[in-house]
């Protein structure tokens, strides 16, 4: 009989975006280490270099700071990152892009005998006609745990109901289903019936004062204008963190989920 009380703990942090959020990251993220102190640290970074993308470099900054691995979404094809996304194990596209797709979907890391499964999926709704995140997730899932009954998914997603519906779909397929995207933190943390860990949106790394991260004014001419327009990232403080602690049982299915948000 697995023992209950065995666990895997877990941080993940919401979308870092842009220099503010990696400056939160690197000044906060050592004291919530050793506050929890994680098996693994997971972030997604799909917003960290200046607010689009990602590059190695920044990737390789994350890492320096604690981060064991990094997920991202439908900005990671914005900057230079291909080569570098070929070449590592520790950087994670969604996995429901069509075949061909540079990197992996998906990816399994470990630290001792531990070992921990993370597949990043891309939602549907008010976004791209993708793959179904839906069938390549539970295929996924099923694979993978025949390597580990430790597996993560991060639901880069718009649509509250279809993040909401993955995650029941999964339940009991995986540990957790945590949403990435809209850089808002909900409060709908739970763990569902079958022991999968849920939450809608973890929320970002950034400044506070922000929308979503970005200049207030230059998204009040957005959507006043209805001018597309690229905008920039705020860099002012306040400063925010936010994310998710786990603990997982040795059968896999969650423990817990608590939400997480340092102002600073």
């Amino acid at each position: 009989m697995p023992n209950r009380e065995q666990k895997m703990k877990i941080l993940f942090l919401g979308d870092i975006v842009g220099s503010a959020g990696r400056k939160v990251v690197k000044e906060n993220l050592p004291e919530l280490i050793k506050q929890y102190k994680p098996d693994f640290v997971i972030a997604n970074a799909e917003n960290a270099a200046g607010g689009y993308g990602l590059t190695e470099k920044v990737a390789e900054e994350l890492f320096s700071y604690g981060i064991d691995l990094l997920t991202t979404g439908n900005h990671v094809w914005k900057k230079e990152f291909i080569p570098y996304l070929q070449k590592t194990e520790r950087v994670v596209r969604p996995a429901n892009y069509g075949p061909g797709a540079p990197g992996k979907g998906w990816s399994v890391i470990t630290k001792g005998n531990l070992k921990l499964a993370v597949i990043n999926l891309e939602g549907r709704i008010f976004m791209r006609p993708l793959e179904n995140p839906f069938i390549v997730g539970k295929n996924l899932a099923e694979s993978l745990k025949k390597e580990t009954p430790y597996i993560i998914v991060d639901f880069h997603a718009e649509a509250t109901s279809e993040k909401m519906a993955l995650g029941y779909f999964l339940d009991g397929s995986v540990s957790a289903v945590l949403g990435t995207h809209t850089h808002v933190q909900t409060s709908d943390e739970r763990i569902l019936a079958n022991g999968t860990a849920y939450i809608t949106d973890v929320g970002m790394c950034g400044s506070q004062e922000s929308i979503i991260g970005m200049k207030i004014s230059q998204a009040f001419e957005l959507y006043i204008t209805l001018v597309g327009r690229r905008l920039e990232v705020e860099t002012s403080p306040p400063y925010k963190l936010e994310g998710v602690y786990l603990e997982l049982q040795e059968d896999g299915k969650a423990k817990e989920i608590k939400r997480l948000r340092i102002i600073a």
